[in-house]
C-alpha cells in the first residue's frame, strides 16, 4: 500500500483533520492577502480597509511568516507552507522547495493558469498578481502537468474535493506523469501527493482566495484545503 493510499484512508476514517494551534505557516504569494493592493507603502499599511478574509483563516492556525524568496534557511524553520499564485521560481528556489517538501514539509499550492480576480494594476505592472502561473520545472520534478482548456465557460463553479465544495473559475486540470503516489480530485482540479516524506495538496485554480468572501464558500473551501495539506502536522 502506497503512502498516498494510507493518507487517504486516514483522512476518510478521521473526517476533516484539525491542525494544532500556534504552528507557523509560511506564505509565498503575489495575491494581496497580507497587505492592501496599493501603489505606495502608506497604502499597503492603511488600517481603514478591511483585511483579506483569508488572513484571519491563516492566523487562526498560528503565526503567518511572509516569504519573499524560497530558500533553505527560512524554509528550514517551517513545517507548513502555502504557495498561492506565485511568481516564477528561480533555479535555487526550485531546489530549496523540492528539498524541503521531500524532507517532510506540508505544502498547499494554489496554481492558477488563468487568474480571474480583478486588480487595480494594469497588465504588465510588476505589482499585479501573477496572471498565469509558471511552475513547470518543479511540477515536472513532482510528476505533475498543469493543463488548461481555454474553451471552458467563464464563471464560478464548485468542485468536490474530498467531500468539500471548492469554488473555481477557469480552472486548470492536473495530469499525472508516472507519479504513483498522487491522486486527483474534483475532475482533476485538485491533487494530493506523497512526495518523499512530505505532503502536497495542489489546486489548479486560485478563485478560492478571491478577496470577495461571497457566500462563505471560499472560506470553507480554503479551510478544508489547509486541513488536507496540514493534517497530522
Amino acid at each position: 500500500m502506497t503512502l498516498l493510499v494510507l493518507l487517504v484512508a486516514g483522512l476518510a476514517l478521521a473526517g476533516r483533520p484539525r491542525t494544532p494551534a500556534q504552528a507557523p505557516t509560511g506564505l509565498f504569494t503575489t495575491l494581496p492577502v497580507l497587505w492592501n493592493e496599493s501603489a505606495d507603502v502608506a497604502g499597503l499599511l492603511r488600517q481603514d480597509q478591511p483585511p483579506h478574509w483569508a488572513k484571519a483563516e491563516l492566523a487562526r492556525r498560528g503565526p503567518i511568516v511572509a516569504l519573499d524568496v524560497l530558500a533553505e534557511a527560512p524554509l528550514a524553520k517551517l513545517d507548513r507552507l502555502v504557495i498561492a499564485q506565485p511568481r516564477p521560481l528561480g533555479p535555487a528556489e526550485n531546489v530549496a522547495l523540492d528539498n524541503w517538501l521531500r524532507g517532510g514539509g506540508h505544502l498547499l499550492l494554489l496554481a492558477d493558469p488563468a487568474l480571474t480576480e480583478e486588480s487595480r494594476f494594469a497588465i504588465g505592472d510588476p505589482r499585479r498578481p501573477q496572471a498565469v502561473v509558471l511552475l513547470s520545472p518543479i511540477l515536472t520534478r513532482w510528476g505533475l502537468d498543469l493543463r488548461f482548456d481555454d474553451e471552458q465557460p467563464f464563471g464560478e463553479t464548485p468542485f468536490d474535493v474530498m467531500g468539500t465544495p471548492v469554488p473555481a473559475n477557469l480552472a486548470g486540470r492536473w495530469a499525472l506523469q508516472g507519479q504513483p503516489n498522487c491522486r486527483t480530485w474534483g475532475e482533476g482540479i485538485a491533487v494530493t501527493c506523497a512526495i518523499g516524506k512530505g505532503r502536497l495538496v495542489a489546486l489548479a485554480d486560485a478563485e478560492v482566495l478571491n478577496a470577495e468572501p461571497g457566500d462563505g464558500a471560499r472560506g470553507k473551501g480554503f479551510a478544508a484545503l489547509l486541513d488536507m495539506a496540514f493534517a497530522a502536522n
